[in-house]
């Protein structure tokens, strides 16, 4: 039975990728140096010995620029979120969740400048587009499917009753959820989802100097204490 392949890429397509690849690692460059406020194609284009006019082919303004870069840092840590909750047994929520926690760390003190530009501040002048949604969703997609096996196999913590008003402010992550978890764990996982952003935050922007020790054992350590007890919160401890 023959196999169909993909059509080679044309020369012109491999240098398009080849040149854009080149604009997002010298973007990347420019990000750590200068923020992302001041992001320039023209300068861009001088770092890469290119008229400016040449850059605008492949991107056609700033704001496209950064939509790419926060494109492909969310890409880039939900695909790491996604690996390290697949190298637990599936049954093994506990495991899940601190692998997927760990993950994001890892890839935020690698990547500080793009995790501030995804978790940051917003950059002034610019609003991020409909299709940085999905990949923005990958990470909270690994946390939420982890509830949704908890609750699946009848292992989730009963549901307590909420206020009206709090149930119906949900309703866009009800939906998002599918109607699979309740509103009680639904809260209960974006409690988990603030603190593990607000963990992470603290420390790759010095919040926890003369807080926590700097040492990388005793950082990690101090980070899976917090992760833990946010797990307690879920119920996944002892699952």
């Amino acid at each position: 039975m023959s196999v169909a392949h993909a059509a080679p890429r044309t020369a012109r397509e491999r240098a398009r990728v080849e040149i854009t690849g080149e604009i997002l690692s010298t973007a990347r460059q420019h990000l750590a140096r200068d923020g992302a406020a001041a992001l320039s194609l023209r300068a861009i284009a001088r770092d890469l010995g290119m008229v400016s006019s040449a850059v605008y082919r492949y991107v056609p303004n700033r704001d496209a620029l950064l939509t790419m870069l926060i494109i492909d840092a969310y890409e880039t840590i939900g695909s790491t979120a996604e690996r390290a909750a697949a190298n637990c047994d599936r049954s093994d929520y506990l495991g899940r969740f601190l692998s997927c926690c760990r993950g994001v760390r890892d890839w935020a003190l690698a990547n500080p400048h793009e995790y501030a530009l995804i978790y940051g501040s917003p950059v002034p002048g610019y609003a991020a587009p409909a299709e940085t949604i999905a990949p923005a969703a990958r990470v909270p997609i690994v946390l939420l499917s982890i509830l949704a096996d908890q609750t699946a196999d009848g292992s989730a913590l009963p549901a307590a009753l909420l206020d009206p008003g709090v149930e119906q402010s949900i309703a866009p992550l009800r939906e998002f959820a599918g109607g699979q978890v309740s509103g009680d764990l639904l809260l209960r996982g974006l409690a988990s989802w603030a603190t593990l952003l607000g963990t992470v935050s603290l420390e790759l922007f010095g919040h926890l100097q003369n807080v926590v020790v700097e040492a990388p054992a005793e950082r990690a350590a101090f980070f899976d204490h917090q992760m833990r007890q946010v797990a307690i919160g879920l119920g996944l401890v002892g699952s």
